[in-house]
C-alpha cells in the first residue's frame, strides 16, 4: 500500500471517528434551557418497539429520544423504580403489573402505573427452519427453540403459552435466550429449529430470516390456545396476512396481544400530553410511519388493552378532543338520567 493511501484511509477513519463522538457528544447535550427531554422506553433497535418510539419523537416539537431496551417487562419494572418516565409495553404486560402477577408477582401490584394509548396488535409468531419439519407449535417437542431474551415480552408470552400447553423448559432439546435482534441469523445457522416473537408486522427480524435462509411462518393453534385466549382478558386471536413474508404464505392463524403506552403517575403531565397530542393532532403523518399502523383508529387506541387507569395528562388531551366526558359530568348526567327515571316511575 502507498503512504498516501495510508494517510488517506487513517485520515477517513479519524474522521469517521471524529463524526461518531460529535454524534455522541450531541446525544449527551442536555435540552436547552426550561426544556426536558421526554424518554421512551422501547425495546430491541430493530424491532416495531423502536420504530414506534423513534416515530413518536419525529412528530414531537422538542428534545426526545427512543431508548432501545430489554423489552416490555423491563420497561414496566423501569417505569415502577423512575428510571424511564414513558415507554412501550405488551398488554399482557400491563395487566400483570396492575395485578402484581406473573413477572410482577415478587413486587406486588403496581398502583402507580398508568396507560396513555394502545398501538398495532402484536401476533404471537413461530418461525422455523423449513427442513426442521415443524408444522405447529406442538412439533417444537425437543427441538432448540429461542424463546427470547429475560425481560422481553416474546419470552413471557411463550412462558404463558407452555403453561397453557402443560410444557416446561425441559420439553425443549436446547432453550436460547437471544433478544430479538440476534435470532434470525441463529436461526439461519441452524443453532435452533425455531424462534418466537410477539411483533407487529411486517418485521425485520422475520424477513431477515426468510429472505437469507429460507425460513416459514408456522400457526399457532389448538384448544390450549383458545382456553389461553379465553381466560385471559389481554389476548385475542389473531391473523398474519397470506403473502406478507414470501408468495406461498398462507394466512396464519395465532393469538396476540396489543402494544400500549404507558406511564408512571409521577410522570409529567405535561409531556404525557405533549406526546399524545403529537400522535392524535398528527394521526395520519404517525399511521403512515409503519404498516402495522395502518388499520389504527383512535376510538379503540383509547380503550383496547389498557388495564391501567389513564395518566392525567392523556385525560387532559382526551377531554379537550371530547373523546372521554368529564367524570363531573358524567357523575351529573347519571344523577339526573336517575331522577328522570324516577319521575316517570313516580
Amino acid at each position: 500500500m502507498k503512504p498516501c493511501e495510508t494517510v488517506t484511509k487513517a485520515s477517513a477513519g479519524v474522521a469517521r471517528l471524529g463524526g461518531s463522538l460529535l454524534l455522541a457528544l450531541a446525544l449527551l447535550q442536555p435540552a436547552q434551557a426550561g426544556e426536558t427531554q421526554i424518554v421512551i422506553g422501547t425495546a430491541s433497535s430493530t424491532g416495531v418497539y423502536h420504530i414506534t418510539g423513534q416515530a413518536f419523537c419525529r412528530l414531537i416539537e422538542g428534545p426526545c429520544h427512543a431508548r432501545p431496551s430489554e423489552g416490555s417487562v423491563a420497561n414496566l419494572r423501569d417505569l415502577r423504580h423512575g428510571e424511564v418516565p414513558i415507554a412501550l409495553a405488551q398488554s399482557d404486560q400491563q395487566y400483570h403489573a396492575v395485578e402484581g402477577r406473573e413477572n410482577f408477582a415478587d413486587t406486588g401490584p403496581d398502583d402507580s402505573l398508568r396507560a396513555l394509548f394502545s398501538v398495532h396488535s402484536e401476533p404471537f409468531t413461530l418461525v422455523v427452519r423449513r427442513e426442521a419439519g415443524i408444522q405447529g407449535f406442538d412439533d417444537l417437542k425437543q427441538r432448540a427453540v429461542n424463546i427470547g431474551n429475560p425481560g422481553s415480552g416474546q419470552r413471557a408470552t411463550m412462558l404463558q403459552l407452555m403453561s397453557a400447553r402443560g410444557w416446561s423448559l425441559d420439553d425443549f432439546a436446547l432453550v436460547n435466550e437471544l433478544p430479538a435482534d440476534q435470532q434470525s441469523l441463529e436461526l439461519c445457522h441452524g443453532n435452533i429449529d425455531a424462534m418466537v416473537y410477539t411483533v407487529g408486522h411486517p418485521d425485520l427480524t422475520i424477513r431477515q430470516a426468510v429472505d437469507l435462509c429460507n425460513a416459514a411462518v408456522v400457526g399457532v393453534e389448538g384448544d390450549f390456545v383458545e382456553a389461553l385466549v379465553d381466560d385471559a382478558p389481554y389476548y385475542s386471536l389473531a391473523e398474519i396476512p397470506a403473502g406478507l413474508y414470501y408468495p406461498e404464505q398462507p394466512e396464519v392463524k395465532t393469538f396476540g396481544v396489543r402494544a400500549t403506552v404507558v406511564a408512571s403517575e409521577a410522570t409529567d403531565p405535561d409531556q404525557v400530553y405533549t406526546l399524545v397530542a403529537a400522535v392524535f393532532d398528527n394521526f395520519e403523518r404517525f399511521t403512515a410511519f409503519h404498516p402495522a399502523y395502518s388499520v389504527l383508529e383512535p376510538e379503540r387506541m383509547i380503550k383496547e388493552g389498557l388495564s391501567a387507569p389513564l395518566h392525567e395528562g392523556a385525560l387532559r388531551y382526551y377531554r379537550e378532543r371530547g373523546w372521554i366526558e368529564d367524570e363531573a359530568n358524567g357523575e351529573e348526567n347519571d344523577a339526573a338520567d336517575e331522577a328522570e327515571t324516577n319521575a316517570e316511575t313516580d
